[in-house]
């Protein structure tokens, strides 16, 4: 979360940490990151009854790692259920059929963009950074795509909704143009 204020600092934007129902209800964006396990952060959230005030959030969100796959609707870790605004059920990885692939996927990879309105179609083919375990499988809402061990979600998108497996705080300037770009949603 800190990394995730400190990139909003650099490009300009005003920000607070929160898990107060107001502040996130009366906030113009809201920014779900984290990094950790499923059933513990889905436990948080359903004891603090934020998963309900997520889904009925109409202000622009931007789901981050942990927090694009807690927006689908289950997880293969924990077996847990989870938000459920994507219609996607996240997966761990398999590598038995390349085992040279280490799990986690951590480091740069490259996003094939489609169209859509956070991600820019001049970043196709940019290198954006990961450290994850679990994927979304491509479907209707992916709006880019990176490959390791299979082809997966690198973002997504619904409504007022978008998510990101890639670390925006931690990809460079292309990192900081996507949070710029949904800081102008």
């Amino acid at each position: 979360m800190f990394s995730v204020l400190c990139a909003l600092r650099r490009i300009g934007a005003d920000s607070v940490i929160t898990d107060n129902p107001e502040e996130i209800a009366a906030a113009d964006k809201v920014i779900f990151p984290g990094v950790g396990e499923a059933s513990t952060a889905m436990r948080y959230l359903t004891e603090h009854r934020l998963d309900e005030l997520i889904k009925g959030l109409r202000q622009p969100v931007l789901g981050i790692c942990i927090g694009l796959q807690l927006l689908c609707r289950s997880s293969e870790e924990g077996n847990t259920k989870c938000i459920g605004i994507f219609d996607v059920d996240v997966k761990r990885f398999d590598n038995k059929e390349k085992p040279e692939l280490k799990i986690p996927q951590m480091g740069w990879n490259t996003i094939e963009v489609k169209p859509n309105r956070l991600i820019e179609p001049k970043l196709d083919g940019s290198y954006v950074y990961f450290v994850h375990s679990y994927y979304a499988p491509l479907s209707k809402y992916t709006i880019a795509v990176t490959d390791y061990i299979q082809p997966y979600s690198a973002a997504l998108h619904r409504d007022n909704f978008f998510a990101t497996q890639f670390h925006p705080e931690k990809s460079g300037s292309v990192g900081e143009i996507i949070l710029k770009k949904f800081m102008e949603l």
